[in-house]
């Protein structure tokens, strides 16, 4: 390797990066440096607000206007970028430096074909004539292993799954081989199969082009993964800097070990034998089909769920677990009625619901509660969250006193001051809105709990807490929970029993012990083997 080669393609020296005035605090990012070699992955990890984004952002030149950096520079092959004219950061972008974003789908023309898309990349920044282009968009296309090329080139994103959007977000990132390339939590959004082909493409792809890979995340499962190096940040400041090996096994500050011991292991707990309490939820032969139809077209008929067997008694969680058009969210929908099953039954207790019309549903409604996965959208921004608290018991006849006198008693339960009930959801963190979307459900004294996703949004720290308040909950109100994930880790820690989901069926399902560490199915093996980190156990450190 020549001498240009051993020079690192990004180097972050002293940056600082100001807030606006009246901020919480004034700076986004404070002093921070680090560097990135060629053929490295460096991985940026923090929670939420530590300024993992305001520095890709910055490195990008796509700074909000209302962020201002102040001090420090950022140097690409030596270039500092933040001297830089507006012109001459369009001419580096896609050419020494490119972005994959977190959702593509937001991040993609949904009107031009993805070919028009990566096209535009080359017709902005080559010489290349229109047949030469498109030849080079099919070469990389092949490379990011997409399937037939040519149909990719002309379908729009809406028709591509989430996993191929993400690899024409790469393919466009990569088409004019970039010295970096910066992830912006690019897995966030995918299954655990797909999130796995993803981290593999990118870190073949670094590795034969020998490109820089600027890589943020709050998941350490990924970090353990594809990381060479690992720099934590809090608060805008650099808390730690070192190899993976180091900061995973042998992290020197206080933050950086309850952020790793905060990790939920991949190993179940050891439960108590099934209990004896009565039955809260059974399904027999639960099914739901959608038909579409159109002129001069077959109809298409999907069948989201098929013969799904469940039950759960009183104080028992089960998780059902799978990829994204698994039937997850289907069975959960149709178990709260909020979509009407198309055959089988639902048992709440002793009442079969699953054909049961609205009038007589209604006095049911609230024996069965959801969570939501974001919280800020499950919730009015126009009511205090007291309001929002009230707002069910008082639909079902209770007083306005006496349920605010119940929602103060729940707040309390959900570990949130009750004086704050007068204030409005933006006026709280996610972790803080979705303990207000806990206490929403119990205000409805259910006897079934479904938590669909409602940690998976977090931050590693913050889904620690909710995850054990949602235990001790369901131990203290012998409550029963049907908690749906795509994340593995945190079904092995909060679930008595797991049903495994594929094309709408169950494909296995037991206590979770057995289904963890003896699978039978292939597609449970699989989903198990695809796990990013899962043969890295994090573990707990003295503060």
């Amino acid at each position: 390797m020549s001498g240009d080669a051993q020079k690192p393609v990004l180097e972050v020296r002293d940056l600082t990066v100001d807030l606006p005035s009246g901020a919480d605090r004034p700076h986004a990012v404070e002093k921070v440096s680090f560097t990135v070699n060629p053929g490295e992955i460096v991985c940026l990890v923090g929670e939420s607000g530590s300024g993992k984004s305001v520095i890709a952002f910055t490195v990008m030149g796509l700074l909000a206007k209302a962020l201002k950096p102040t001090a420090g520079q950022i140097l690409l092959q030596g270039e500092d970028v933040l001297q830089a004219s507006e012109a001459r950061l369009r001419e580096l972008r896609c050419t020494r430096m490119s972005m994959i974003f977190q959702e593509p789908m937001t991040a993609l023309n949904p009107v031009m074909t993805c070919g028009e898309q990566i096209d535009e990349v080359l017709a902005t920044h080559t010489q290349l004539d229109a047949s030469a282009r498109r030849a080079k968009i099919l070469a990389i296309l092949e490379r990011v292993k997409l399937p037939e090329p040519e149909r990719i080139y002309a379908s729009y994103p809406h028709q591509l799954s989430g996993g191929q959007r993400q690899r024409i977000m790469i393919a466009m990132a990569l088409v004019l081989d970039p010295v970096l390339l910066i992830a912006d939590e690019p897995t966030t959004a995918l299954d655990v199969t797909t999130q796995a082909e993803i981290l593999k493409l990118i870190a073949e792809l670094q590795g034969t082009q020998g490109t820089g890979v600027l890589f943020i995340t709050h998941d350490f499962g990924v970090v353990a993964e594809i990381a060479h190096r690992v720099a934590v940040l809090r608060w805008g400041q650099l808390v730690e800097f070192g190899t993976t090996e180091q900061i995973l096994s042998r992290p020197q500050e206080g933050y950086t070990k309850m952020l790793i011991s905060s990790v939920p292991s991949i190993h179940p707990r050891h439960r108590e034998e099934r209990r004896e309490g009565k039955t809260v939820l059974r399904t027999s032969k639960l099914g739901k089909t959608y038909s579409s139809s159109a002129f001069f077209q077959a109809t298409r008929v999907v069948k989201a769920a098929v013969d799904v067997d469940i039950d759960i008694r009183a104080g028992e969680t089960l998780g059902i677990v799978g990829e994204s058009g698994s039937g997850k969210s289907t069975v959960a929908r149709c178990i709260a009625r909020l979509i009407d099953p198309t055959e089988g039954k639902i048992y709440l207790g002793d009442t079969e619901i699953a054909a049961m019309p609205p009038r007589q549903l209604r006095p049911h409604r609230r024996r069965v509660q959801i969570v939501f996965q974001d919280p800020y959208r499950s919730m009015n921004p126009r009511m205090t969250v007291g309001d929002t608290i009230i707002e069910g018991p008082m639909n079902f006849g209770l007083g306005r006193e006496e349920a605010l006198k119940r929602a103060r008693i729940l707040m309390e339960t959900v570990r949130l001051d009750p004086n704050s009930l007068d204030r409005y959801p933006h006026q709280f963190s996610g972790g803080q809105r979705q303990r207000i979307c806990i206490a929403r459900a119990l205000a409805m004294e259910p006897d079934l709990l479904i938590a669909d996703e409602a940690v998976s949004a977090l931050d590693v720290s913050v889904q620690k807490q909710v995850l054990e308040l949602l235990d001790e909950i369901r131990q203290r109100l012998n409550l029963a929970v049907l908690f749906i994930t795509h994340d593995l880790r945190v079904a092995a820690q909060i679930c008595d029993f797991v049903a495994v989901m594929s094309k709408g069926r169950v494909v296995e399902y037991g206590p979770a012990t057995q289904v963890f560490e003896n699978p039978q199915d292939d597609y449970t093996k699989a989903l198990f083997a695809a796990a990013p980190g899962r043969h890295w156990e994090f573990g707990s450190f003295a503060a």
